[in-house]
C-alpha cells in the first residue's frame, strides 16, 4: 500500500480536473453497477463551498452522458437531520435544472451519493440504496410504466424517474475488501489503496492521488486539513462521551427518584393492607372478649332470676352467683 490523498480533499482540489474524471467515473460505475461517463461538473446552490464547511463537508455535482445529475457529498460531522438534508439536496437540483415553462418530461434524473464518516441511522450494512416505488396497498403489486412511457423516457421502471440515494457508511468497514465496491470503501475509509485492488478508478487514483506528487504548499494545506479532521472527530467523541456520562448521571438520578416514589407507593399499599389485617385481628379479639364477658354476665343474671323465682334465699343466691343483694333485687328488671 502507498499513501494517498483522502477522497474529500481530492474532490476539492484534484477530481474537478477533467483529466481526473476517471477516478469519479470508477467510483460511480462500481456503485451504480453500470458504466458512468462524466461529461462535466456543474455548480449548484447546494454545492457551493462555505468557509464553515471547509473540512466538514464537500459537495460535487456531476453530469453524466445521459444528462443525469450525480450529487456526491462527503460529510465528516455528525448531523442528526442528514436524511432530510439528502432530500433537500435532490429537491433543489430537480427544480434548479429545469427551465421555466418546460414540461415535466424535462425533469432530470438525480443520483445522490453520500459518503458519511459518522454513524447515520441504525443498520448493519455499510452501503444502502434508496429509491421510490409505488406498491398497491391491496394487491401488493408494483405500479409499472406503460409501453409508451418506457419508450418515451427510455427507462424500465417508475423508480428510474425519481431520485435515487446511496449512503456509504465508510467508518463501519473493518474487514478485508473482497469486492470492487469494498475496495472503494476501504480506500474511502483509510486513504490506502491495496496493491491487489482492481476496482474501476482505483488504478487511476494510484497514479493521480499520491501525496508525494503534491507540492510543498499543497502538502501543508492537506496536512492542515487532516489536523482539522482529527480535531473535529475528537470534539465529536468528547461530546459523545460527555453526553453518555450526563445521560448515565441523569438516568441514575431519575432511577433513584422513581425508586423512592415506587417504594413509597408500595410501602403505603403494604402498610394499609397490614393495618387492615391487624385491625381486623384486634377487632375480632376484642369482640370475642367483650362477647364472652357480656355472655357470662347474662348467664349469671339468668341463674339468679331462676333461683329467685324458686324462692331461694337471697344469701344463697349471693353466694352462688357472686351478685350483690341490690343486683339480685333488681334482676327482674333486666328480663
Amino acid at each position: 500500500m502507498g499513501n494517498y490523498i483522502r477522497f474529500d480533499w481530492a474532490m476539492k482540489r484534484l477530481l474537478r480536473d477533467k483529466a481526473n474524471f476517471k477516478v469519479l467515473e470508477g467510483l460511480l460505475t462500481t456503485l451504480l453497477n453500470e458504466e458512468i461517463k462524466i461529461v462535466n461538473l456543474l455548480e449548484s446552490e447546494s454545492n457551493q463551498e462555505e468557509e464553515f464547511d471547509k473540512y466538514n463537508r464537500v459537495d460535487m455535482l456531476a453530469e453524466n452522458s445521459k444528462k443525469e445529475l450525480v450529487l456526491i457529498e462527503v460529510q465528516n460531522n455528525n448531523e442528526y437531520a442528514y436524511f432530510q438534508r439528502m432530500l433537500f439536496g435532490t429537491s433543489k437540483l430537480v427544480t434548479e435544472y429545469i427551465n421555466r415553462g418546460e414540461g415535466y418530461d424535462k425533469v432530470r434524473k438525480v443520483y445522490s451519493v453520500n459518503i458519511v464518516y459518522f454513524s447515520l441511522g441504525h443498520g448493519k450494512d455499510i452501503v444502502y440504496h434508496g429509491k421510490t416505488e409505488f406498491r398497491g396497498i391491496h394487491k401488493n403489486d408494483i405500479l409499472e410504466l406503460t409501453p409508451f412511457q418506457k419508450q418515451t423516457f427510455k427507462v424500465d421502471a417508475v423508480s428510474q424517474l425519481y431520485p435515487e440515494y446511496y449512503i456509504l457508511k465508510v467508518n463501519d468497514f473493518n474487514s478485508v475488501a473482497r469486492t470492487p465496491l469494498e475496495e472503494w470503501i476501504a480506500y474511502l475509509n483509510t486513504g490506502q489503496i491495496a496493491e491487489s485492488a482492481k476496482a474501476p478508478g482505483l488504478d487511476v487514483a494510484r497514479e493521480k492521488l499520491k501525496i508525494d506528487n503534491m507540492s510543498k504548499d499543497e502538502k501543508n494545506a492537506y496536512y492542515r486539513h487532516l489536523d482539522n479532521i482529527v480535531i473535529l472527530r475528537d470534539n465529536i467523541n468528547t461530546e459523545r462521551a460527555e453526553g453518555r456520562a450526563e445521560g448515565r448521571a441523569e438516568g441514575r438520578a431519575e432511577g433513584r427518584a422513581e425508586g423512592r416514589a415506587e417504594g413509597r407507593a408500595e410501602g403505603l399499599k403494604e402498610g394499609k393492607a397490614e393495618g387492615l389485617k391487624e385491625g381486623k385481628a384486634e377487632g375480632l379479639k376484642e369482640g370475642k372478649a367483650e362477647g364472652l364477658k357480656e355472655g357470662k354476665a347474662e348467664g349469671i343474671t339468668s341463674v339468679a332470676l331462676k333461683m329467685k323465682n324458686m324462692g331461694v334465699a337471697i344469701d344463697l343466691i349471693m353466694e352462688a352467683t357472686g351478685l350483690s343483694k341490690k343486683e339480685i333485687e333488681g334482676v327482674s328488671k333486666l328480663k
